[in-house]
């Protein structure tokens, strides 16, 4: 048996696939690019000025954290590029440009760097930039507009989450608005259609599972249509679906891959909709998708270890003699 095994080269299962982490980026920074141009269509030009403080800073600081550590500089995978835009459309077109860089500083070597750079991450990096931001100036990034064209000074707005939580009119928002984006919010969270789109060419190159991210989006829903303001199954679940950072937040952060197992990711994108929905509904904030994939993101290990993957090649249970 032992002669046998050592003549048979490669006898263990291994995946092998042609995607590298630049590859995957660079399909992720494809993805985006409508969301990108929409920013610039609903909230002006303004979008690139942040776009491009949020991509220059993270790239520069994963550049100099690398070089100053003398470990190998990986800014050509563009990690830190997809770090920037998602930071960059997690912020209001208004957020002043200081607070754009902090984010990103924080995001790449506090999050990113400090655990062992892409991969060794325990949190989306994009996400934990926002949290620091909305715990420490909470106002820059609550300045939401309803336009911000060259020729019209912007209109500042509460978002329709925060309209509803409060029990405010929010009519003059249709749905048709909050599909295509017409909506106060983040430059790069409010068109559904947009982000939608790029989630296609995601899960057309498979880069991404849309179960994971149907599963959360289906938990929000759920939850948010059966506690209802008026009394159980009377929730506005549509709008919670059309508004705000959920959408974002499933295309692009809960598919980010806290695990390989089917079912653990499953489970964890069950647990982030639970506490999306729970924030929302009972929370402070009236939105809850940051911090409720932060919180899934430290529970991921927990998960795992709970849900162990069945391993290849071993039994679940012994033969009877």
């Amino acid at each position: 048996m032992i002669n046998n095994i050592e003549k048979t080269p490669n006898i263990s299962p291994h995946l092998k696939t042609n995607k590298t982490s630049k590859n995957i980026m660079v399909d992720v920074i494809i993805a985006l690019i409508p969301v990108f141009i929409g920013s610039i269509y609903f909230f002006g030009t303004r979008s690139i000025l942040i776009v491009f403080s949020a991509v220059f800073t993270c790239v520069l600081s994963e550049y100099i954290w690398q070089k100053a550590s003398k470990k190998q500089i990986t800014i050509n995978d563009y990690s830190a590029v997809v770090t920037g835009l998602l930071i960059a459309f997690n912020m209001p077109v208004q957020t002043s440009i200081w607070t754009i860089v902090i984010a990103s500083i924080f995001s790449i070597i506090v999050t990113k760097q400090f655990f062992g750079g892409i991969g060794g991450n325990f949190a989306n990096p994009a996400l934990v930039g926002r949290a620091i931001i909305m715990l420490l100036w909470p106002a820059q990034v609550a300045k939401y507009v309803t336009t911000y064209h060259a020729s019209v000074d912007a209109v500042s707005s509460a978002t329709i989450l925060s309209l509803l939580k409060n029990g405010n009119d929010f009519s003059q928002f249709t749905k048709w608005d909050m599909f295509i984006g017409n909506i106060p919010g983040a430059i790069g969270e409010t068109s559904v259609i947009l982000l939608v789109i790029g989630f296609l060419y995601l899960s057309y190159r498979k880069i991404v599972n849309p179960v994971v991210t149907g599963v959360y989006l289906l938990t929000v829903v759920l939850i948010t249509f059966v506690f209802g303001p008026q009394g159980l199954f009377t929730g506005d679940y549509l709008t919670h679906l059309l508004s705000g950072g959920l959408m974002i937040a499933a295309c692009y952060m809960i598919t980010d891959y806290a695990s390989f197992a089917p079912r653990i990711r499953v489970t964890l994108a069950v647990i982030a909709g639970i506490l999306t929905a729970g924030i929302r509904l009972w929370g402070i904030y009236p939105e809850g998708a940051c911090f409720a994939i932060l919180i899934t993101n430290c529970l991921a290990g927990l998960v795992d270890r709970i849900i162990k993957p069945h391993i290849y090649g071993m039994k679940l249970k012994r033969d009877k003699v």
